[in-house]
């Protein structure tokens, strides 16, 4: 999708991102380099300890996924607002796909905007998160 505000229609896809499967060393990389070393991410005992069946991912490693996907489709000098929900967990082996809609287009002060609803699914078509952008195009 070019962005071009007359070429962009509302209820437009965005080109989707699917990501291989998590794994295990994805989480515990990510702890790391985020410095969140919660036991639920990283110790699949602790995590079943905790009532959780297991480890899950960090909540902001998907988010990251989504905004990989809305920054590459607008460019991130583009993205004026992004924000999410929380929804499900994400678990070793789930193969995320995030994408979204263009829900509404609009103008303030002289520049064109579009509002774009976000999501990120599993391949069971669960939520995992939802939120929304506001880019400014062209």
């Amino acid at each position: 999708m070019e962005l071009k505000y007359d070429k962009i229609k509302e209820g437009d896809e965005l080109p989707s991102l699917q990501k291989p499967p998590i794994e295990q060393v994805q989480l515990v990389r990510y702890a790391g380099a985020s410095g969140d070393f919660n036991q639920i991410h990283t110790v699949d005992a602790y995590a079943k300890e905790a009532g959780l069946g297991g480890t899950i991912a960090h909540g902001m490693l998907i988010m990251g996924i989504l905004g990989q996907m809305v920054s590459g489709f607008a460019g991130v000098k583009n993205v004026i607002r992004f924000g999410v929900g929380f929804k499900a967990m994400t678990r070793p082996g789930d193969v995320l796909t995030a994408g979204g809609t263009v829900k509404k287009k609009f103008e303030d002060n002289g520049k064109k905007f579009i509002e774009c609803k976000l999501y990120v699914k599993d391949q069971k078509d669960e939520v995992k998160i939802d939120g929304k952008a506001v880019i400014e195009v062209d």
